[in-house]
């Protein structure tokens, strides 16, 4: 036999051999959906664990020579999969620079949702708007069967305590936040402090949240302003799908430009106020200053202080407080709300 000929049944030989070890490996293995079988790879190397090679290969249905390749090609994709040698060796999923994609399962992905929602209802200081940014994305990708449980387990439950400010409706906030993400002109109607209702479009800048409350800071189309709207106040927001660049915001910071909307609406706003105390006009008259109102007597025990104040009623329910003596708040009614809620509070921190 020539020199040619043995090298071309040596080439013959390596071939089917390399197709009998393809065959064999196949024939190991049950799970032959690549794709599939990777975002379950990946789903498991999640967990934070060290998963041995012998059990990731009954997990997934494949021989380790497969789960070997599968690794691989995580490794190619940049994935930081970590290889541990020895009897007790395995793989595990490590910290890389850049965080890879999360692989959820339908009990995950309704856990993480619901938990979101849950948070996003009230103003939660320090993570509220990254909770509200994750819950926009996540409900954006979420199936329509996941949706569905999800709204339905919110529907189902409710909480026995709460934040101090008032509650809003998850969808309301990331609706909201898509619209800012994406730079879409947002309607909504918006009720005013006195009730009155009103249409509203606007250009969307950005959510901020107080630790009470959260606010909406945008450019007004019809009143060609900037304003900034209470959340707990807008109802029916809906992204018009109209794309806008965003305008220069005057102060830069939106939440700077919120502390300075709210402090001009405190310094133009006075509230007129009827308080009567269990105590005697001299016992109260040296406790207040004389500039708040005109302390009028009511017997030897009694008298009532009537008068007004520009800003917030919070500092005149704490200074009324601190007369030491029994009162009780006639008007204005929101001065009855926040000397209750201050009462509450102050319950809640003596227990």
């Amino acid at each position: 036999m020539t020199k040619s000929g043995t090298c071309d049944e040596k080439s013959k030989s390596n071939t089917a051999d390399r197709s009998r070890s393809a065959n064999t490996d196949s024939s190991r293995s049950g799970n032959t959906d690549t794709p599939a079988r990777l975002l379950q790879l990946l789903s498991l190397l999640q967990t934070p664990r060290e998963w041995p090679g012998g059990e990731l290969a009954e997990r997934l249905d494949v021989s380790r020579r497969t789960v070997r390749r599968d690794i691989d090609r995580l490794r190619e994709l940049g994935y930081p999969v970590q290889a541990t040698q020895g009897a007790a060796g395995g793989y595990r999923l490590v910290a890389g620079k850049a965080m890879p994609p999360l692989v959820l399962d339908d009990e995950e992905a309704v856990a993480i949702a619901v938990g979101l929602r849950a948070g996003a209802g009230h103003a939660v200081e320090g993570v509220e708007e990254a909770s509200v940014r994750a819950l926009a994305k996540l409900e954006h990708v979420l199936p329509s069967r996941l949706r569905h449980r999800v709204s339905a387990l919110q529907m189902a439950t409710t909480q026995l305590t709460s934040g101090d400010g008032p509650s809003i409706a998850p969808e309301t906030l990331t609706v909201m936040a898509s619209a800012v993400a994406a730079q879409e002109r947002l309607r909504f109607t918006y009720r005013a402090k006195d009730g009155i209702e009103s249409r509203r479009q606007t250009e969307p800048y950005r959510l901020v949240s107080t630790g009470r409350r959260w606010y909406l800071v945008a450019y007004d189309l019809d009143r060609e302003d900037w304003r900034t709207f209470r959340v707990d106040r807008v109802f029916e927001p809906f992204p018009t799908g109209a794309r806008f660049t965003a305008r220069e915001l005057p102060t830069g910071d939106a939440a700077e430009f919120l502390r300075q909307s709210m402090w001009r609406g405190q310094q133009a706003q006075t509230h007129d106020f009827d308080v009567s105390f269990d105590a005697s006009a001299d016992f109260i008259a040296a406790r207040l200053p004389a500039s708040l109102g005109t302390v009028t007597p009511q017997g030897a025990t009694r008298c009532r202080v009537r008068g007004t104040v520009a800003g917030s009623l919070d500092w005149l329910a704490v200074r009324l407080a601190l007369t030491d003596a029994d009162f009780t708040p006639h008007a204005p009614a929101e001065l009855v709300d926040v000397v209750r809620e201050l009462g509450y509070r102050l319950t809640r921190a003596a227990r």
